[in-house]
């Protein structure tokens, strides 16, 4: 978002983001809760959840804050806080089942697996950023850069080229005005 905004030449807000950052998450937001059913007039509403995985576990990063005000809830989540005993479940062998305590181990190895694949995910967002940016950096070589210099070294070429034929006439000149003069 940040390179995209500086291609454009945009006016850089917080951190480099886009200043117009905050008003987009608003409007993606609410477009995510809108709905309008089949068969009825009224438009509704859905609750949405936004899911946000900061770089490097920073939430004070600009697209976290401003998701946080537009969602004003957030439940972080990080691969410690997931598993949880007995004790911490809150319930216990008189008042459940068996099926209940099996239960709760797979959402909690679901949970863990879900966090390794946002952070999994995240860091391959960031490798094909960086790969889309080396792209651009060598179709700019490939298409401007190069060809530009290769059109000054050919024009340096010319010049060097047009200098020497002067040379050699101004070198000639000067030989006959010598043999004239002897």
């Amino acid at each position: 978002m940040r390179e995209i905004s500086a291609r454009l030449e945009e006016m850089p807000g917080e951190r480099g983001y886009p200043a117009y950052l905050s008003s987009r998450l608003a409007e993606f937001y609410e477009r995510a809760g809108r709905v309008e059913p089949l068969g009825m007039d009224d438009p509704g509403s859905v609750s949405i959840v936004g899911a946000v995985s900061p770089p490097g576990g920073d939430f004070s990063e600009p697209v976290t804050q401003n998701t946080l005000r537009v969602v004003k809830n957030f439940w972080a989540l990080e691969s410690i806080e997931v598993r949880r005993g007995l004790i911490e479940r809150e319930y216990g062998l008189s008042n459940s089942s068996s099926r209940v305590d099996s239960t709760a181990d797979k959402y909690e190895e679901l949970l863990e697996k879900i966090v390794d694949a946002a952070e999994t995910q995240t860091k391959i967002i960031r490798l094909l950023n960086e790969i889309e940016k080396t792209k651009r950096r060598v179709n700019a070589l490939e298409h401007k850069i190069i060809p530009e210099m290769e059109a000054g070294l050919d024009k340096v070429s010319q010049m060097l080229e047009e200098r020497e034929r002067e040379e050699t006439f101004r070198m000639k000149k000067i030989k006959e005005m010598q043999e004239e003069e002897a």
